[in-house]
């Protein structure tokens, strides 16, 4: 593996989960519905649904809080046809200097890419174009040399083999299968600094738990706090992470390790299965 040399003045820049956020893009819920049930958390808010105005109540809070912290944020815009539209995070990612625009792993959510990429476009600003593997950004988490890409129902080996070939010379691509109702990698694994990461163990192979306790210290997830997506925090840099109120264990268990956890309320937005990672689609990390 080649050695990194690393331009910090590039448009798009990302070698960790947990590097100091600079730019980042978001999506307003305008139109987040549960048309369609994708995984276990929107089975059980089917017959309640989502209150719109509040879920944009909280969201407007949650991007005051990232720009407060010195952070830019992008709103794409939204549309109707789009219910997942709010969860940036799997339209795309950024590997290195590299921005690489998903295959949309499922019906409901196919077109939200188109979005992205005419962004890309109007700011001229270069991406590699993934088409025809399912890939999905909720699967890829990346820390320094290694990128770890869960194998799912939104994300497959022939994604796996593909980045893989196209990162060699830069990364270590490693593959993490998990069980498919937890939808993404990210709601059962996160990394909050070089020696410290979050993890679901219910979801993961023994071989993979092994694997990343022999790497991280690891905090571990109850089911209850899984649900709620206690693994799906946002670490900003600086060893800050944004974290639900809610989650009240990992929250200490963070803040026992030496993170300083920033309490947001984002619990309407959640409902559809995603937290603070999965609204976030970070472009610039230094």
């Amino acid at each position: 593996m080649k050695s990194q040399v690393r331009n910090k003045d590039a448009k798009t820049i990302c070698y960790s989960e947990y590097d100091v956020l600079e730019r980042v893009i978001l999506c307003q819920p305008q139109y987040m519905t549960i048309r369609e049930v994708i995984n276990d958390t929107q089975k059980k808010f089917k017959n309640e649904g989502i209150h719109i105005e509040k879920a944009l109540e909280q969201h407007r809070e949650f991007v005051n809080i990232l720009n407060k912290e010195g952070i830019e944020t992008i709103l794409l815009p939204y549309h109707k046809k789009y219910p997942e539209q709010v969860f940036t995070r799997d339209i795309g990612f950024t590997l290195g200097e590299i921005i690489f625009v998903a295959h949309m792993g499922h019906d409901v959510r196919k077109g939200e890419e188109n979005v992205l990429k005419i962004w890309l476009e109007d700011e001229e600003i270069s991406y590699f174009n993934l088409i025809g593997d399912k890939i999905e950004g909720g699967d890829v988490i990346i820390d320094r040399d290694t990128i770890y890409i869960g194998l799912s129902n939104r994300t497959n080996q022939s994604a796996v083999d593909h980045l893989t070939s196209l990162l060699k010379n830069q990364f270590e691509v490693k593959a993490i299968p998990f069980k498919a109702e937890y939808l993404h990698l990210d709601c059962v694994f996160n990394i909050l600094s070089p020696e410290v990461a979050i993890i679901y163990p219910i979801a993961l192979t023994k071989e993979d738990i092994k694997l990343l306790s022999s790497k991280y210290e690891l905090i571990e997830v109850t089911e209850e706090e899984q649900f709620s997506l206690g693994t799906n925090v946002l670490s900003i840099g600086n060893n800050k992470v944004l974290s639900l109120p809610v989650n009240k264990n990992v929250n200490k268990q963070m803040r026992e390790k030496g993170f300083e956890v920033i309490e947001v309320d984002i619990t309407e937005i959640i409902k559809s299965g995603g937290s603070f990672r999965c609204c976030t689609l970070p472009i610039r990390r230094v």
